[in-house]
C-alpha cells in the first residue's frame, strides 16, 4: 500500500485507524459471531454487573440512540437482556445471560488472537502506549471551557 501524506485532521486519521483496526478484529471474531465493537459491550456488561443504559452509554462514550442500536442484535440473540430498574423505573438495566457468558467465553481465543496480531504487527509497548493515550483522548472534555483553558 503506498503512504500518503499525513492529514492534519485528527478526526480523519483517528477514523481511518479505529477502521483499520475494527476490521482486523472484526476479521479474526468473526468465528465467533461477534463483532468488535459487540464484544466490548459485552464485556464492559460483564465487568459491571448490571448497568443501567446510561451508565453503559457514557462508559463506551457512545449516545443512546448509538447504544440502542449496538444493544438491538444483543438483546435479540439472547446475550443480554435490558429490564425496567425496580429502584428507578425510569432507568433500564443491562445484564448478561448465561448464552452472553458463553459467547464471550467462546470468543476469548479469537480476541487474544486479533490482540497479538495487533500488537506483532504494531508492537507490544506501542500497543500500551497507544491504549493509555486513547484513554485520555476519551476522557477530555472538549467544550468552550476546555477550549480556552491553557493545556497542562
Amino acid at each position: 500500500m503506498a503512504k500518503t501524506e499525513p492529514s492534519r485532521c485528527n478526526l480523519t486519521a483517528l477514523r481511518k485507524a479505529t477502521r483499520r483496526v475494527s476490521q482486523l478484529y472484526d476479521q479474526v471474531l468473526a468465528t465467533s459471531g461477534l463483532r468488535g465493537t459487540q464484544r466490548a459491550i459485552l464485556v464492559y456488561v460483564r465487568r459491571s454487573g448490571a448497568p443501567t443504559m446510561g451508565e453503559l452509554a457514557a462508559a463506551l462514550v457512545l449516545d443512546r440512540t448509538a447504544l440502542n442500536h449496538n444493544l438491538k442484535p444483543l438483546e435479540r440473540d439472547g446475550l443480554l437482556t435490558i429490564t425496567v430498574d425496580k429502584s428507578d423505573r425510569r432507568s433500564r438495566l443491562v445484564r448478561l445471560t448465561k448464552r452472553g457468558e458463553a459467547r464471550l467465553e467462546e470468543s476469548q481465543a479469537a480476541w487474544l488472537k486479533a490482540q497479538e496480531r495487533f500488537e506483532t504487527a504494531f508492537g507490544a509497548r506501542q500497543a500500551a502506549d497507544l491504549r493509555q493515550t486513547l484513554e485520555l483522548i476519551a476522557s477530555l472534555e472538549f467544550d468552550e471551557r476546555a477550549l480556552t483553558s491553557p493545556a497542562s
